[in-house]
């Protein structure tokens, strides 16, 4: 069987997708809720570019799967008509916007949550979309090329977000060194190898992000420095949301994401 057509190549993809869907939910949350007009429309743009991916690489795992074993597949399927134990994302992208005390109590949506975590995700896909641009799956490759130019506007706005809150009042760096308190030891999840992404690196499909942790961790250490930030003391833990185990948050966020089309099956939008 060509590499290409491979069990764990559309696993991957669908890693790549599944991160970008629900991670461009949660950012749709923001949508009329945002602190400022200009960030409600800055998080709705991140949303959709998020979601674009999704859709290109879903599309993408669609003609995977038909090579694999014949299964037409579309990506409202891929979306909306998988169980939670079948989607395959950190499980970072998945934790609401409230911080730490989520697991308990539903408090306001948290502005720091949503900046501190943007900028964790969007400095490892900048150099995940950097690196797949190399890919020998070619249309992986040109989906890498476009959404690393997005990419680079998420992690410029996170950033600099990141800078504003961690060296901003008193409340600000409180309530943004809390977040990334809170969010930092769901990172280790980005670079624990396992089998998948061991057979698509050996097939030239995609790098192990292992191989750039040091350039993640560079990046993240500059940026904590600006803000006056410090990172916490790293965890032995390592979620398993791309294993398909997931949080406590994950199916209330699907049961509202997948509601309207499981609703009307067969519909069209």
């Amino acid at each position: 069987m060509n590499s290409k057509q491979s069990p764990e190549h559309l696993a991957y993809v669908l890693r790549l997708a599944d991160n970008a869907l629900i991670l461009g939910q949660r950012n749709a949350e923001w949508c009329s809720h945002g602190p400022a007009l200009e960030e409600d429309i800055a998080l709705a743009n991140i949303s959709l570019d998020l979601i674009g991916q999704a859709r290109l690489l879903y599309t993408h795992a669609a003609t995977l799967e038909a090579a694999l074993n014949g299964n037409t597949k579309t990506e409202d399927d891929y979306a909306y008509f998988r169980s939670e134990r079948e989607f395959a994302n950190y499980t970072i992208a998945e934790l609401p916007h409230f911080g730490p005390l989520a697991g308990t109590t539903r408090a306001e949506r948290d502005y720091a949550v949503t900046i501190v975590r943007n900028f964790l995700y969007s400095a490892l896909m900048i150099e995940a979309w950097s690196a797949l641009q190399a890919s020998s799956d070619a249309q992986l490759a040109a989906i890498a090329a476009k959404s690393i130019k997005e990419t680079s506007y998420h992690l410029h706005h996170a950033r600099d977000w990141l800078v504003r809150l961690g060296d901003g009042t008193e409340e600000s760096h409180r309530r943004a060194q809390a977040a990334l308190d809170y969010l930092m030891p769901y990172t280790r999840e980005f670079f624990a190898t396992d089998t998948i992404e061991q057979a698509v690196a050996d097939a030239g499909i995609a790098p192990l992000t292992s191989e750039f942790e040091a350039a993640w961790r560079e990046q993240v250490a500059s940026a904590l420095e600006e803000a006056t930030l410090e990172a916490p003391v790293e965890v032995q833990h390592v979620t398993t949301g791309k294993q398909g185990e997931h949080s406590e948050h994950m199916g209330y966020l699907l049961a509202e994401m997948q509601s309207v089309a499981r609703q009307h099956p067969g519909a069209r939008w």
